[in-house]
Protein backbone atom coordinates (compact mmCIF):
# COMPACT_ATOMS: atom_id res chain seq x y z
CA UNK A 1 0.00 0.00 0.00
CA UNK A 2 1.13 3.55 -0.73
CA UNK A 3 -0.80 5.62 0.94
CA UNK A 4 -3.77 5.71 2.60
CA UNK A 5 -5.77 8.45 1.19
CA UNK A 6 -8.27 8.25 -1.20
CA UNK A 7 -10.74 9.88 -3.37
CA UNK A 8 -13.48 7.79 -3.25
CA UNK A 9 -14.98 6.88 0.08
CA UNK A 10 -16.53 3.17 -0.85
CA UNK A 11 -19.10 2.10 1.76
CA UNK A 12 -17.55 -1.97 2.07
CA UNK A 13 -13.78 -0.01 2.49
CA UNK A 14 -14.07 3.42 4.15
CA UNK A 15 -16.13 3.61 7.24
CA UNK A 16 -18.85 6.02 7.06
CA UNK A 17 -17.11 8.28 9.76
CA UNK A 18 -14.00 7.99 7.82
CA UNK A 19 -10.25 6.99 9.07
CA UNK A 20 -7.73 8.72 11.06
CA UNK A 21 -4.94 9.14 8.98
CA UNK A 22 -1.39 9.24 10.00
CA UNK A 23 1.02 11.87 9.38
CA UNK A 24 3.20 12.20 6.82
CA UNK A 25 6.37 11.06 8.61
CA UNK A 26 4.62 7.83 9.89
CA UNK A 27 4.38 6.13 6.22
CA UNK A 28 6.95 4.77 4.41
CA UNK A 29 9.32 7.35 1.97
CA UNK A 30 9.77 5.89 -1.46
CA UNK A 31 13.43 4.84 -0.93
CA UNK A 32 11.95 2.79 2.14
CA UNK A 33 9.11 1.38 -0.13
CA UNK A 34 12.31 0.67 -2.71
CA UNK A 35 14.29 -1.07 -0.06
CA UNK A 36 11.67 -2.94 1.37
CA UNK A 37 10.93 -4.11 -1.96
CA UNK A 38 13.88 -5.35 -2.59
CA UNK A 39 14.06 -7.09 0.58
CA UNK A 40 11.35 -9.16 -0.54
CA UNK A 41 12.65 -9.73 -3.74
CA UNK A 42 15.87 -11.25 -3.06
CA UNK A 43 13.50 -13.88 -1.40
CA UNK A 44 11.79 -14.64 -3.71
CA UNK A 45 9.23 -12.79 -4.28
CA UNK A 46 8.70 -11.86 -8.30
CA UNK A 47 5.09 -9.76 -7.91
CA UNK A 48 4.29 -6.63 -6.36
CA UNK A 49 1.12 -5.29 -6.37
CA UNK A 50 0.73 -1.18 -5.63
CA UNK A 51 -2.36 -0.41 -3.60
CA UNK A 52 -3.94 1.71 -1.39
CA UNK A 53 -6.11 3.91 -0.23
CA UNK A 54 -5.73 5.02 -4.18
CA UNK A 55 -2.45 4.38 -5.10
CA UNK A 56 -2.27 6.65 -7.71
CA UNK A 57 -3.31 9.95 -5.07
CA UNK A 58 0.45 9.64 -4.03
CA UNK A 59 3.06 11.90 -5.82
CA UNK A 60 5.69 10.66 -7.71
CA UNK A 61 4.19 7.13 -8.42
CA UNK A 62 5.20 6.84 -11.81
CA UNK A 63 8.80 7.37 -10.68
CA UNK A 64 8.37 4.76 -7.82
CA UNK A 65 6.84 2.32 -9.88
CA UNK A 66 9.85 2.35 -12.39
CA UNK A 67 12.17 2.09 -9.49
CA UNK A 68 10.38 -1.40 -8.18
CA UNK A 69 10.37 -2.41 -11.55
CA UNK A 70 13.41 -2.12 -12.21
CA UNK A 71 14.32 -4.17 -9.28
CA UNK A 72 13.85 -7.26 -11.52
CA UNK A 73 10.08 -8.09 -10.91
CA UNK A 74 8.31 -10.32 -13.41
CA UNK A 75 5.21 -8.92 -13.05
CA UNK A 76 4.52 -5.21 -11.66
CA UNK A 77 0.60 -4.85 -10.92
CA UNK A 78 -1.34 -1.63 -9.65
CA UNK A 79 -5.03 -1.68 -8.29
CA UNK A 80 -7.26 1.54 -9.06
CA UNK A 81 -10.32 2.86 -8.50
CA UNK A 82 -9.44 4.33 -12.11
CA UNK A 83 -10.43 8.36 -11.63
CA UNK A 84 -7.00 9.04 -12.13
CA UNK A 85 -5.70 6.76 -14.39
CA UNK A 86 -6.69 8.74 -17.80
CA UNK A 87 -3.48 10.68 -17.43
CA UNK A 88 -1.28 8.22 -15.82
CA UNK A 89 -2.05 4.73 -17.93
CA UNK A 90 0.64 5.32 -20.58
CA UNK A 91 3.13 6.39 -18.21
CA UNK A 92 2.88 3.70 -16.11
CA UNK A 93 3.01 0.94 -18.61
CA UNK A 94 6.12 3.08 -19.53
CA UNK A 95 7.21 2.26 -16.20
CA UNK A 96 7.11 -1.35 -16.08
CA UNK A 97 3.23 -1.95 -14.51
CA UNK A 98 1.74 -4.68 -16.94
CA UNK A 99 -0.78 -6.02 -14.65
CA UNK A 100 -3.94 -3.74 -13.73
CA UNK A 101 -6.58 -4.09 -11.79
CA UNK A 102 -9.62 -0.98 -12.06
CA UNK A 103 -12.61 -1.35 -9.27
CA UNK A 104 -15.91 -0.95 -10.62
CA UNK A 105 -19.41 -2.27 -8.50
CA UNK A 106 -21.78 -0.73 -11.04
CA UNK A 107 -22.64 -0.20 -14.76
CA UNK A 108 -25.13 2.41 -13.01
CA UNK A 109 -23.96 6.36 -12.83
CA UNK A 110 -26.46 7.13 -10.08
CA UNK A 111 -25.22 3.82 -7.89
CA UNK A 112 -21.72 4.55 -8.45
CA UNK A 113 -22.26 7.96 -6.35
CA UNK A 114 -24.12 6.16 -3.90
CA UNK A 115 -21.64 2.98 -3.50
CA UNK A 116 -18.66 5.22 -3.43
CA UNK A 117 -20.18 8.42 -2.31
CA UNK A 118 -18.34 10.36 -4.99
CA UNK A 119 -19.20 10.97 -8.62
CA UNK A 120 -16.19 9.65 -11.13
CA UNK A 121 -18.37 7.00 -13.29
CA UNK A 122 -17.61 8.00 -16.30
CA UNK A 123 -14.01 7.95 -15.72
CA UNK A 124 -13.83 5.07 -14.64
CA UNK A 125 -15.71 3.27 -17.61
CA UNK A 126 -13.53 5.06 -19.90
CA UNK A 127 -10.41 4.16 -18.57
CA UNK A 128 -11.65 0.66 -18.35
CA UNK A 129 -11.82 0.55 -22.21
CA UNK A 130 -8.57 1.86 -23.12
CA UNK A 131 -7.09 -0.37 -20.87
CA UNK A 132 -8.27 -3.02 -22.54
CA UNK A 133 -7.35 -2.29 -25.65
CA UNK A 134 -4.01 -0.81 -24.69
CA UNK A 135 -0.39 -2.96 -25.71
CA UNK A 136 2.02 -3.32 -23.27
CA UNK A 137 -0.81 -4.94 -20.47
CA UNK A 138 -0.61 -8.27 -20.13
CA UNK A 139 -3.98 -8.32 -18.34
CA UNK A 140 -6.33 -6.04 -17.62
CA UNK A 141 -9.36 -7.04 -14.67
CA UNK A 142 -12.27 -5.08 -13.11
CA UNK A 143 -12.96 -5.66 -9.53
CA UNK A 144 -16.62 -6.15 -8.26
CA UNK A 145 -17.41 -6.03 -4.66
CA UNK A 146 -21.37 -7.85 -5.23
CA UNK A 147 -23.39 -7.24 -2.40
CA UNK A 148 -26.73 -8.79 -1.71
CA UNK A 149 -29.68 -5.90 -2.38
CA UNK A 150 -26.94 -3.22 -3.67
CA UNK A 151 -25.40 -4.34 -7.20
CA UNK A 152 -26.27 -7.86 -7.30
CA UNK A 153 -29.24 -7.69 -10.32
CA UNK A 154 -25.99 -6.39 -12.15
CA UNK A 155 -23.80 -9.34 -12.62
CA UNK A 156 -25.27 -10.44 -16.01
CA UNK A 157 -24.56 -7.09 -17.13
CA UNK A 158 -20.72 -7.09 -15.73
CA UNK A 159 -20.40 -10.72 -17.33
CA UNK A 160 -21.70 -8.98 -20.89
CA UNK A 161 -18.97 -6.90 -20.53
CA UNK A 162 -16.25 -9.53 -20.85
CA UNK A 163 -17.87 -10.35 -24.59
CA UNK A 164 -15.96 -7.88 -26.52
CA UNK A 165 -13.13 -6.67 -23.92
CA UNK A 166 -9.85 -8.35 -23.47
CA UNK A 167 -10.52 -8.45 -19.80
CA UNK A 168 -11.22 -10.39 -16.80
CA UNK A 169 -14.29 -9.46 -14.35
CA UNK A 170 -13.57 -10.48 -10.79
CA UNK A 171 -16.35 -10.97 -8.66
CA UNK A 172 -15.38 -10.39 -4.78
CA UNK A 173 -17.67 -11.47 -1.95
CA UNK A 174 -18.34 -8.86 0.38
CA UNK A 175 -15.74 -9.46 2.91
CA UNK A 176 -15.91 -8.03 6.68
CA UNK A 177 -13.79 -5.27 7.83
CA UNK A 178 -13.76 -2.75 11.09
CA UNK A 179 -16.37 -0.27 10.29
CA UNK A 180 -17.92 -1.66 7.08
CA UNK A 181 -20.92 -3.07 8.82
CA UNK A 182 -20.02 -6.51 7.41
CA UNK A 183 -23.79 -9.78 7.73
CA UNK A 184 -24.25 -12.59 6.70
CA UNK A 185 -27.16 -11.48 4.63
CA UNK A 186 -25.72 -9.06 2.32
CA UNK A 187 -22.95 -11.22 1.28
CA UNK A 188 -23.90 -13.08 -2.27
CA UNK A 189 -21.54 -16.41 -2.23
CA UNK A 190 -19.85 -17.74 -5.20
CA UNK A 191 -21.82 -20.52 -6.16
CA UNK A 192 -25.24 -18.49 -6.67
CA UNK A 193 -23.45 -16.00 -8.52
CA UNK A 194 -22.48 -18.85 -10.94
CA UNK A 195 -26.14 -20.25 -10.89
CA UNK A 196 -27.86 -16.56 -11.67
CA UNK A 197 -25.26 -16.22 -14.72
CA UNK A 198 -26.19 -19.82 -15.78
CA UNK A 199 -29.82 -18.79 -15.42
CA UNK A 200 -30.05 -15.68 -16.85
CA UNK A 201 -29.43 -16.58 -20.20
CA UNK A 202 -25.52 -18.05 -20.60
CA UNK A 203 -26.65 -21.61 -19.49
CA UNK A 204 -22.56 -22.69 -21.35
CA UNK A 205 -20.84 -20.83 -19.10
CA UNK A 206 -18.50 -22.79 -17.33
CA UNK A 207 -15.04 -22.73 -15.43
CA UNK A 208 -11.66 -22.48 -17.15
CA UNK A 209 -9.39 -23.59 -15.23
CA UNK A 210 -6.28 -24.29 -17.69
CA UNK A 211 -6.28 -20.24 -17.10
CA UNK A 212 -5.80 -20.39 -13.23
CA UNK A 213 -1.99 -20.58 -11.98
CA UNK A 214 -1.17 -22.97 -9.06
CA UNK A 215 -1.98 -19.51 -6.34
CA UNK A 216 -4.19 -17.90 -7.84
CA UNK A 217 -7.14 -16.46 -5.51
CA UNK A 218 -9.81 -16.21 -8.02
CA UNK A 219 -11.84 -19.23 -9.59
CA UNK A 220 -11.34 -18.46 -13.63
CA UNK A 221 -14.98 -19.03 -15.85
CA UNK A 222 -15.87 -17.73 -18.96
CA UNK A 223 -18.96 -18.00 -21.88
CA UNK A 224 -17.77 -20.30 -24.65
CA UNK A 225 -16.94 -17.16 -27.60
CA UNK A 226 -16.84 -13.92 -25.49
CA UNK A 227 -13.35 -12.63 -25.81
CA UNK A 228 -13.03 -12.53 -21.83
CA UNK A 229 -13.35 -14.04 -18.83
CA UNK A 230 -14.81 -13.99 -15.74
CA UNK A 231 -13.13 -14.74 -11.96
CA UNK A 232 -14.44 -15.23 -8.51
CA UNK A 233 -12.86 -14.50 -5.19
CA UNK A 234 -14.63 -17.24 -2.91
CA UNK A 235 -13.15 -15.85 0.33
CA UNK A 236 -16.21 -16.28 2.57
CA UNK A 237 -18.05 -19.43 0.72
CA UNK A 238 -14.86 -20.91 -0.16
CA UNK A 239 -12.29 -19.93 0.89
CA UNK A 240 -8.29 -20.93 -0.94
CA UNK A 241 -6.29 -20.15 2.31
CA UNK A 242 -4.46 -23.41 1.10
CA UNK A 243 -2.67 -22.02 -1.79
CA UNK A 244 -2.62 -18.24 -1.29
CA UNK A 245 1.19 -17.13 -1.44
CA UNK A 246 0.33 -13.02 -0.86
CA UNK A 247 1.62 -11.09 2.07
CA UNK A 248 0.39 -6.81 2.65
CA UNK A 249 2.78 -3.95 3.12
CA UNK A 250 0.48 -1.46 4.57
CA UNK A 251 1.71 2.44 3.93
CA UNK A 252 2.75 2.71 7.42
CA UNK A 253 5.25 -0.64 7.25
CA UNK A 254 3.21 -3.14 8.50
CA UNK A 255 3.80 -6.75 6.98
CA UNK A 256 0.79 -9.09 7.29
CA UNK A 257 0.45 -12.15 6.25
CA UNK A 258 -3.27 -12.36 5.69
CA UNK A 259 -6.03 -9.83 4.82
CA UNK A 260 -8.25 -11.19 7.63
CA UNK A 261 -5.24 -11.39 10.42
CA UNK A 262 -4.37 -8.87 13.23
CA UNK A 263 -1.20 -10.02 13.30
CA UNK A 264 1.66 -7.07 12.37
CA UNK A 265 4.92 -6.93 12.52
CA UNK A 266 6.55 -3.25 11.70
CA UNK A 267 8.97 -3.28 8.92
CA UNK A 268 9.43 0.11 9.21
CA UNK A 269 10.11 0.62 13.20
CA UNK A 270 12.89 -1.85 12.03
CA UNK A 271 14.42 0.28 9.07
CA UNK A 272 14.54 2.81 11.15
CA UNK A 273 15.85 1.58 14.13
CA UNK A 274 19.17 0.06 12.16
CA UNK A 275 18.21 -3.26 11.09
CA UNK A 276 20.43 -4.94 8.14
CA UNK A 277 19.14 -6.17 5.06
CA UNK A 278 19.19 -9.98 6.76
CA UNK A 279 16.98 -8.84 9.64
CA UNK A 280 14.92 -7.34 7.19
CA UNK A 281 14.50 -10.88 5.71
CA UNK A 282 14.34 -12.41 8.69
CA UNK A 283 11.20 -10.33 10.30
CA UNK A 284 9.60 -11.27 6.96
CA UNK A 285 10.71 -15.08 6.92
CA UNK A 286 8.91 -15.02 10.66
CA UNK A 287 6.08 -13.11 10.08
CA UNK A 288 5.28 -15.75 6.79
CA UNK A 289 6.37 -18.87 8.84
CA UNK A 290 3.43 -17.87 11.90
CA UNK A 291 0.62 -17.33 9.33
CA UNK A 292 -2.36 -18.97 10.37
CA UNK A 293 -4.06 -22.29 8.32
CA UNK A 294 -7.01 -19.97 7.43
CA UNK A 295 -8.65 -16.34 7.56
CA UNK A 296 -6.21 -15.37 9.61
CA UNK A 297 -6.88 -17.89 12.57
CA UNK A 298 -10.83 -17.07 12.34
CA UNK A 299 -13.21 -20.25 11.79
CA UNK A 300 -15.72 -18.23 9.75
CA UNK A 301 -16.37 -15.44 8.25
CA UNK A 302 -19.00 -14.20 11.27
CA UNK A 303 -15.36 -14.70 13.79
CA UNK A 304 -13.92 -12.10 10.99
CA UNK A 305 -16.62 -9.69 11.53
CA UNK A 306 -16.41 -10.07 15.39
CA UNK A 307 -12.52 -9.59 15.51
CA UNK A 308 -10.80 -6.53 15.55
CA UNK A 309 -8.38 -5.44 12.11
CA UNK A 310 -7.94 -2.43 9.82
CA UNK A 311 -10.71 -1.15 7.59
CA UNK A 312 -9.88 -2.53 4.51
CA UNK A 313 -8.70 1.38 3.22
CA UNK A 314 -5.44 1.26 5.97
CA UNK A 315 -4.81 -2.07 4.70
CA UNK A 316 -4.12 -2.54 1.19
CA UNK A 317 -6.59 -4.02 -1.17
Amino acid sequence: SLTERCNLRCTYCMPEEGVQLQPASALLSDNEVVRLASAFVRNGVSKIRLTGGEPLVRPGVVQLAGRIKALGIRDLAITTNGILLKRKLEPLVDAGVNLLNISLDTMVPAKFELITRRRGFEQVLASIHRAAELPGLDRVKVNCVVKRGVNDEEILDFVRLTEHLHLEVRFIEYMPFDGNRWNSRSMLPYFEMVSRIREGGFPGFDRARALDSANTVSKTWQVPGFRGTVGFISSMSDHFCGTCNRMRLTADGNIKACLFGSDESSLRDAMRQGATDDELANLIQDTVSRKHAKLGGHESPESIALGQNRPMILIGG
